[in-house]
C-alpha cells in the first residue's frame, strides 16, 4: 500500500514525521534511486527506500501460534539425530519461527510457537509466573501426603520447587495401578513436572500440557495449529506484566495459516 515517504519512515521507526520530513528535504531519502521529494508516495513491500544509503527492510510480522506437540517429537528445529521435530509440522508457516520454552520428547499437548523474542521472553521469565497446567498419569495410587509434599514443593538437585497446585482428576481412566492428576506450576525447570512425580515415587507414565495462563489446547489434534487471536496473545502478553505496549505492532496474518491442520 502506498504511503507518504514521511509516514513510512516514521512508522518504521527511522524519525518523527517532522524529523521524517526533513530528511527528505535534505535530500537523504531515496526511492528506488531518485532523490525523494516532500509527498512523495511510496511502498514499503514493493520500493527500494533507502535513508543515508542504507537500504529499509520492512519487518516481519510478529506470529503467534498454538501448536499441539505429538508424543515422539523434539521440541527443536533441527535434530543431530534425525528425529521429527516440530519444525516438520509448521512447513506451511512461510516465516521463521520457534518454540516457547519446551516440552521433552515423550511428553506432548501446548507448546506456544513465534517469531517475537520479547514475546517468548516475557513468558518464560521465572518472576512472572506464568501458569502452565498439566496432565499427568502416574505410577501407583498417590497419597494425599505426597501430593501435600507436592504442593508445599520439593527439593531437587538444582533446587526447590515452587508450590505446584495438585489435584486427582478423572480426565483418564485410573486403575488399581496408576492414577491422572491435573499439575500446575509456573517454573520451567528442566523436565520438572516428571522429576518431582520421581521425587514423591510416582513416575510419570503420560503427561500433556494442556493450557498456559488459561489459554487451553482444547481440540486441536497432535501435530496440528492454529493462529491465536489478538485477544489471547493480549491475555498472555498481561500474563506476562507486557501490559498493552506490547501489542502495538502485533499482526496476525490469517491468510498465512488457511491451510494450518485442525
Amino acid at each position: 500500500m502506498e504511503q507518504r515517504i514521511q509516514k513510512i519512515l516514521a512508522q518504521m521507526g527511522i524519525a518523527s514525521r517532522r524529523k521524517a520530513e526533513e530528511l527528505v528535504a535534505e535530500g537523504r531519502v531515496k526511492v528506488n534511486g531518485r532523490t525523494a521529494e516532500i509527498g512523495m508516495k511510496a511502498d514499503l513491500a514493493r520500493d527500494h527506500i533507502k535513508v543515508d544509503g542504507k537500504l529499509l527492510i520492512r519487518p516481519e510480522p510478529k506470529i503467534y501460534l498454538i501448536f499441539n506437540k505429538p508424543r515422539g517429537v523434539v521440541t527443536s528445529l533441527s535434530d543431530p539425530e534425525g528425529r521429527p521435530t516440530v519444525k516438520d509440522f509448521l512447513q506451511r508457516v512461510k516465516y521463521r519461527v520457534f518454540p516457547v520454552g519446551r516440552l521433552d520428547y515423550d511428553s506432548e499437548g501446548m507448546l506456544l510457537i513465534t517469531n517475537d523474542g520479547d514475546f517468548a521472553q516475557s513468558l518464560l521469565h521465572p518472576s512472572h509466573e506464568v501458569p502452565k497446567t498439566y496432565l499427568v498419569k502416574v505410577e501407583g495410587i498417590i497419597a494425599d501426603s505426597s501430593i501435600e509434599k507436592l504442593r508445599r514443593g520439593v527439593r531437587l538437585e538444582d533446587g526447590m520447587t515452587a508450590p505446584a497446585r495438585v489435584k486427582r482428576t478423572r480426565v483418564g481412566k485410573a486403575t488399581e495401578n496408576n492414577q491422572w492428576l491435573e499439575v500446575i506450576i509456573h517454573e520451567g525447570k528442566k523436565r520438572q513436572v516428571r522429576r518431582m512425580m520421581e521425587k514423591v515415587g510416582h513416575p510419570v507414565l503420560k503427561l500433556k500440557r494442556v493450557a498456559v495462563n488459561g489459554l487451553k489446547l482444547g481440540d486441536l489434534k497432535p501435530g496440528g495449529h492454529r493462529p491465536l487471536t489478538r485477544e489471547e496473545v493480549e491475555n498472555l502478553l498481561k500474563a506476562a506484566g507486557s501490559g498493552s505496549e506490547g501489542l502495538k505492532n502485533i499482526k496476525i496474518p490469517r491468510r498465512d495459516f488457511k491451510d494450518a491442520k485442525k
